[in-house]
């Protein structure tokens, strides 16, 4: 009797201790839960701020970027403006008389430009330049060659591949197009480096870019510089040409 007593006090006892470490048991695995949820919103927060961050460095990266080019397009009106500031001077009459530009059958108002010899490349150099070639002629990724030859004529001043640079981002824009920074990049060309091989091309392809802009009057008068200045030049035949069809 009296262990009959004692199941019927210990039963009831360990079934009510069971259910207390089990209710333990699942509160602790709730209070587990809610941490882990509570680290993952943490996690997931500060994901999204990286991410917020990381946007914004890149929009201050194009951001300046822009700025570097606005800067290019700036210098380089200043230099078509420069530029016509000093051809619209008149030619001393030794520089127009018997010169060899009459005797091209040209307008005598300029003189033939002679080409001087630049800075011959690095092998890097021409590794670099090659590549941005191949990633306009073969790739077609026009952005992100003009990108690479603002750099490339930042590393490289003054040498013979530099001036292409020039050219070929003058030929990019022109391709995009972009007439207006096509201008600027050929003016650069035309103006700071007449003495340049592609010279003659640059002042033509000016031109074409002029004649897109509807700026026709003065792209007869930089074609007919071509003609006057670069007589030799496959240029010239390209710029008589568009003189003609112009009704120059």
């Amino acid at each position: 009797m009296r262990k009959q007593l004692m199941a019927t006090v210990l039963i009831p006892l360990g079934l009510g201790l069971a259910g207390v470490v089990q209710a333990q048991s699942s509160n602790v695995s709730s209070q587990s839960s809610a941490e882990l949820f509570y680290m993952i919103q943490q996690l997931q927060g500060d994901v999204r701020r990286l991410q917020g961050r990381v946007e914004e460095q890149q929009h201050e990266i194009s951001r300046l970027q822009q700025q570097g080019r606005d800067r290019y397009v700036d210098l380089d009106q200043r230099i078509l403006d420069l530029s016509k500031a000093i051809e619209a001077r008149p030619e001393p009459a030794a520089a127009s008389s018997g010169g060899a530009a009459n005797a091209s059958g040209g307008s005598g108002s300029q003189p033939v430009q002679p080409v001087k010899v630049y800075r011959s490349p690095e092998a890097d150099e021409k590794q670099a330049y090659d590549e941005i070639i191949s990633l306009i002629r073969n790739d077609k990724d026009y952005d992100t060659a003009i990108s690479r030859l603002y750099d490339f004529v930042d590393k490289y001043p003054e040498g013979d591949l530099t001036v292409n640079a020039y050219y070929w981002l003058g030929e990019v824009y022109l391709a995009k197009p972009q007439p207006e920074q096509a201008k600027q990049a050929f003016t650069i060309v035309a103006t700071r480096y007449s003495d340049h091989r592609k010279a003659p091309d640059a002042v033509y392809k000016l031109g074409v870019a002029l004649d897109r802009l509807g700026e026709k009057d003065e792209a007869v008068r930089r074609m007919q510089s071509v003609v006057d200045r670069y007589p030799q030049s496959s240029a010239a035949d390209l710029a008589k040409k568009y003189l003609d069809s112009a009704g120059s």
